[in-house]
């Protein structure tokens, strides 16, 4: 009872919120709710302190996989459970669950914020949020549990405990399709390096889970006749951008590895080798796994850039992972084509694509490099002081592997300061949440809500030289 009169009291106050704010406080609470639980004695051992459990429930939400704690031994399985709870919440779209719940939360949703929130979550359909959630959490469980069987029986056969080989391969596989990258181990999967079942089964969850439920959704439906006239220009653009961005980061890594001193590929056989590089080009958009040891010392300079280079664009629309987006780049890319051929309209397989969304395109790509680099010179601060200062270059990496949700550490996360690591937890949330949504949250609220009057008045054009 007492209860329900809580909730009906606090339905006025969500009833005031718009689709991008309920979406940006429901993932506050999320992470409060988790840390709280997290830094209980039956879910963690005393070693984890609220600002410990604090990191690690954002890091889960976000799905980023950033950790300053070991998840084996300092979290209990009921912790270990709970943080695949948060990484479930969190990989299967924080928007698309918020979404789903304002229509039982938020009584007399007008036909607008039904629309707003279509787009909100990559245009799911007006009405249909429902439907579409029970297709992603259906679409997800299928999946995970396949994963599973599959590292159970052939992948962590190595382990000997029945109970422990179970939730590994469940939380493992969790963790890859969700785009998460916790791992129940320090070294990650570096002991199954050599392990082709779990290479290619984490690399199937992860290239899945960032695809997006759309894209699933389409070649499912598509199944019986797929070809190019059955599949949308949004799915045929997704898989082409993703697999071109894979092969190019494995045959990026081949070369600038194998060619630099002392770098790790370069003293290993060409199958493991072939292995390796494949696995952390797709890890990098935006898993975080990593099957060999992340440092400046490890991988060369050129290297992680283009480790860099494969977070900052990320999945695709609708999917588990995070960056700017596939369809992003694909955009732009075309708009880029377009200027050189002196066209005035963006056309992608003749198809013309509106400026609305090559400006959005342009919009979240510049204001994502502006908000790293403000990451990263608040980082560079913390380096006073320090015994053995970060280069900019790991502080850089450490940014976009949080804006971007991948998880990536080249050992520099542990040994941050409070303020170091807070300027992470804000990254992976803005990131994971979307820098257009947070900053679309801030202007209705610092407008009280109001509705944005729509310009009818044109203006005079006049050329600006670029």
């Amino acid at each position: 009872m007492a209860l329900h009169k809580a909730v009906y009291r606090t339905q006025g106050w969500y009833r005031r919120l718009s689709v991008p704010q309920f979406t940006v406080v429901t993932g506050l609470l999320l992470i409060i709710f988790g840390t709280f639980v997290l830094c209980q004695p039956i879910c963690s051992s005393s070693s984890v302190g609220l600002w410990e459990a604090f990191f690690t429930a954002t890091s889960a939400v976000t799905v980023t996989g950033l950790t300053i704690i070991d998840i084996g031994q300092d979290l209990t399985i009921l912790g270990q459970i709970v943080l695949a709870g948060m990484i479930l919440i969190g990989g299967l779209g924080l928007m698309a669950i918020t979404t789903f719940l304002q229509g039982f939360v938020v009584r007399g949703t007008e036909l607008r914020c039904r629309l707003d929130g279509g787009r909100t979550l990559d245009e799911f359909g007006v009405g249909g949020v429902g439907r579409t959630f029970r297709g992603i959490a259906f679409t997800a469980t299928t999946l995970i549990l396949v994963g599973a069987v599959v590292l159970y029986n052939f992948g962590f056969n190595d382990i000997p405990r029945l109970g422990d080989r179970v939730w590994a391969s469940l939380f493992h596989s969790i963790s890859a399709y969700n785009n998460a990258g916790f791992g129940l181990w320090t070294t990650s999967l570096q002991t199954y390096r050599t392990n082709w079942v779990v290479n290619f089964v984490i690399i199937f969850l992860i290239v899945l889970g960032g695809l997006g439920w759309r894209v699933t959704n389409d070649l499912w439906s598509n199944r019986k006749s797929l070809n190019r006239r059955t599949l949308s220009l949004h799915t045929r653009l997704v898989i082409r951008t993703s697999f071109l961005l894979i092969a190019f980061g494995t045959l990026g890594l081949l070369i600038t590895e194998s060619l630099g001193k002392g770098s790790f590929l370069s003293d290993v056989g060409w199958g493991e080798r072939i292995m390796t590089a494949l696995f952390e080009s797709v890890s990098a958009r935006t898993a975080g796994f990593s099957n060999l040891p992340l440092s400046v010392e490890s991988i060369s300079d050129s290297g992680l850039l283009l480790l860099m280079t494969l977070m900052f664009i990320g999945a695709s629309p609708g999917g588990t992972g995070g960056g700017i987006k596939t369809t992003t780049l694909a955009a732009l890319m075309a708009a880029t084509r377009s200027t050189l051929r002196g066209q005035d309209e963006v056309v992608i397989r003749n198809r013309q694509i509106s400026d609305k969304v090559v400006l959005k395109a342009v919009g979240i790509t510049v204001g994502s490099m502006l908000f790293v680099l403000g990451m990263a010179l608040l980082l560079s601060t913390t380096n006073q002081g320090l015994e053995e200062p970060f280069s900019f270059l790991e502080m850089l990496f450490t940014c976009i592997s949080a804006f971007a949700t991948v998880g990536f550490d080249v050992g520099v996360t542990e040994q941050l300061g409070r303020f170091g690591q807070l300027v992470l937890i804000i990254g992976m949330f803005v990131g994971r949440l979307g820098i257009l949504l947070l900053l679309s949250a801030i202007w209705e609220a610092v407008n009280h809500g109001k509705l944005k009057n729509r310009n009818r008045i044109g203006y005079p054009k006049e050329d600006l030289y670029v």
